[in-house]
């Protein structure tokens, strides 16, 4: 069981008049690090799957009287899979109110969040963490740096969903399978998502892309739907983790873009299997987007789990000089160039350095990207 980053953190807020939520996209282990915490934590413990449905109508329009009931003398209460019982949110209000010696821990898919359960009922009374693909931070402490370092490769075509790693002779068919059969799972469970094929053909068109510039505009061309429409499916697929967007940084310049996006996916495998390209690396032409797509995906896992307060960006000027990544914290400006060859010559723009003067300026390639997407951890 590799072991993940966030469970040290949780364990330090349990039992402290508060739930905590565990979020994140289907099969990044959440179930797993629920059964870690249960072993860890040698109280009594009861454990209720929302997969089940009789386990969902016990906890529909149950009443504090009727919690103390189920919870009896048990002192940790696990609710997986929380999102498939209906106004949840009020559910686990009650029992934070309620039963003060109670710790709740609860997983939610993205279903959670989408359905915006349990932020106003919970205000004040939660944790919330996010789990993601294992990241390289915690590959690195379960195995090597070394060990890590010779399975790059595989990494930017598989991607780090757990089953994948724990299985990676079967890698291309669990990814296809998790693309096919899970990805779109909770948003094709929402009244807003009438046409499955064309959030299909919305997300192939954001996967050929990422690395440029998006535009709503132009993918409403392409696939035939309004820009709206495109607009609306793309926050969806953010709330669902698949996606996330970088926007333009812009302060000084006139030339600069300041309306712009780039759209990266959460893990590099998801990404290949919806484009359905498993090619190693020495037979793609796409090498340098899937190392610009890992290494933003993986330095914002590292941000997260480092409690790195960021706002991150892209930089590109109407004459087409740009910046892969910007990142902006306690009024410093670090600028980074990601090529994956380390024999690429790297030249920032001129009119960058001399805008920001005091911007740090940094290229990672493969020799030496470890200490921008790692940190030891306690």
């Amino acid at each position: 069981m590799i072991p993940r980053i966030i469970e040290s953190s949780i364990q330090n807020d349990l039992f402290k008049g508060k739930a905590i939520i565990v979020t994140g996209p289907r099969q990044v282990g959440k179930t797993t690090l629920l059964e870690k915490l249960k072993a860890t934590n040698k109280v009594k413990t009861l454990w209720l799957n929302c997969d089940e449905p009789d386990v969902r109508l016990l906890l529909e329009d149950v009443t504090s009287t009727r919690w103390r009931e189920i919870v009896g003398d048990n002192q940790l209460v696990f609710i997986d899979e929380a999102q498939r019982v209906k106004n949840i949110g009020l559910t686990l209000k009650l029992l934070v109110d309620n039963l003060k010696d109670v710790q709740l821990i609860a997983t939610g898919s993205s279903a959670l969040e989408l359905a915006n359960e349990i932020n106003e009922p919970l205000t004040g009374r939660k944790w919330e963490y996010r789990l993601y693909p294992l990241s390289t931070m915690e590959m690195i402490q379960y195995t090597s740096k070394l060990e890590e370092d010779r399975l790059l490769e595989q990494r930017l075509i598989c991607g780090y969903y757990p089953d994948i790693i724990n299985h990676p002779a079967q890698a291309q068919t669990s990814l296809l399978e998790l693309s096919n059969n899970y990805l779109y799972k909770d948003l094709l469970s929402l009244e807003a998502i009438r046409k499955p094929a064309l959030l299909e053909k919305i997300v192939t068109a954001l996967a050929l892309q990422i690395g440029n510039e998006v535009s709503f505009s132009e993918l409403s061309q392409l696939i035939g739907a309004d820009h709206k429409t495109i607009e609306n499916y793309v926050q969806l697929l953010e709330k669902c983790y698949i996606i996330f967007q970088l926007s333009t940084f812009s302060r000084n310049l006139r030339n600069e873009i300041k309306k712009g996006r780039k759209i990266y996916f959460y893990d590099n495998g998801i990404r290949n299997a919806i484009i359905k390209n498993f090619n190693p690396i020495g037979l793609r032409q796409d090498t340098g987007v899937l190392w610009e797509n890992y290494l933003i995906s993986e330095r914002r896992k590292y941000n997260t789990y480092t409690k790195q307060f960021v706002n991150s960006y892209f930089w590109r000027t109407h004459a087409q000089q740009e910046i892969d990544y910007i990142e902006e914290s306690g009024g410093v400006i670090r600028a980074t160039e990601f090529k994956w060859n380390e024999k690429a010559k790297v030249k920032f723009p001129d009119v960058f350095a001399k805008a920001y003067p005091n911007a740090v300026f940094s290229s990672i390639n493969k020799t030496n990207y470890i200490d921008f997407v790692y940190k030891e951890m306690d």
